[in-house]
């Protein structure tokens, strides 16, 4: 693990874009990724942080707990994430869906990607960090990848 990568990649932005799977890796203390992801929310207790997801992250979240009836974690998903400090929610508007589809066409990036791709640039973020490396077709951002830092 290269957890002067990741602190160098944060000291960098001012502003970054948090892709769905970061959530995941935290929330089920994935043990793979705890140890890159915990760091990051460690960063967004500062108060000069700012991180952005969309609220497709939320959506993507809370599938399985749904389908498997289970309110609390539900629940829990939303008291954790809703009270996450410097953590910016980017609502899916008319506008955010075209710069969504024009990154959708130009960079082949599947239609929740695209969402948040758009909602890390209209949150001006110069940073994104994810687990997909599709991301790195984008050029007006600088795109970390876990799995590049293991």
């Amino acid at each position: 693990m290269n957890r002067r990568s990741l602190s160098g990649f944060l000291k960098r932005h001012k502003r970054i874009g948090l892709d769905t799977s970061i959530f995941i890796f935290q929330l089920e203390e994935n043990r793979k990724y705890i140890d890159l992801v915990h760091p990051i929310f460690q960063w967004l207790e500062y108060p000069a942080s700012y991180a952005a997801t969309s609220t497709v992250t939320m959506l993507e979240l809370l599938v399985h707990p749904y389908r498997r009836s289970d309110v609390d974690t539900v629940n829990r998903f939303y008291a954790l994430l809703s009270t996450q400090p410097n953590l910016h929610w980017v609502d899916l508007t008319l506008p955010l869906a075209d710069a969504a589809s024009r990154l959708r066409a130009e960079f082949n990036l599947k239609t929740p990607d695209a969402i948040q791709a758009a909602s890390a640039l209209a949150s001006e973020a110069t940073g994104f960090i994810s687990n997909d490396s599709a991301f790195k077709r984008l050029k007006n951002l600088d795109v970390l990848i876990l799995d590049d830092l293991l």
